[in-house]
């Protein structure tokens, strides 16, 4: 004689409740989190990558162009530096991008690098006063941003964790 299952039941695994995001056995749902928080991790991971190739040039940045800074061995040498850290920061996001739901310490330790960015910008801010007016903007983001980003990845990472073993 065959089994009996409760009705509403049949097809999904035991443990699984009706109506519950996360449990689509073909592990639709929930994705949409994960790839926004792709597509924006791209998008951000441009600015760094860019800019940093771009700072590589040292005192000869276009954006420092107007500052006329001095040409330097010690002001090129550090500015150079700090592009090419910039520069790799933006290359281990795109890296992130594809696995962003496993590669957690590696996106908080990003984020964690840009949000202190951000603090050392905002020291800046009251020491000297206001940088260009879109340096404001990137304060906030890697202030406010950075801590958003952590709880967005920490929830993508849970959503991607209960599909691959869900409780029983």
């Amino acid at each position: 004689m065959s089994e009996r299952i409760p009705a509403g039941t049949a097809g999904r695994p035991a443990g699984r409740s009706v109506g519950n995001p996360n449990d689509n056995p073909n592990g639709n749902h929930g994705d949409a989190g994960r790839r926004m928080l792709q597509t924006a991790t791209a998008i951000l991971a441009v600015v760094p990558t860019v800019s940093g190739l771009v700072a590589m040039t040292g005192v000869g940045d276009p954006l420092y162009a107007l500052l006329a800074l001095p040409h330097d061995a010690t002001l090129d040498s550090n500015l150079r530096f700090y592009a090419g850290i910039w520069l790799g920061l933006g290359l281990a996001a795109f890296w992130v991008v594809p696995r962003i739901e496993r590669e957690t310490a590696l996106f908080r330790a990003l984020w964690l690098m840009i949000f202190i960015g951000g603090i050392g910008r905002g020291l800046s801010l009251f020491a000297l006063g206001l940088p260009f007016l879109p340096f404001v903007g990137f304060t906030a983001l890697e202030i406010v941003g950075a801590p958003l980003f952590v709880w967005w990845q920490h929830r993508v990472a849970r959503a991607a964790a209960r599909r691959r073993c869900p409780i029983v």
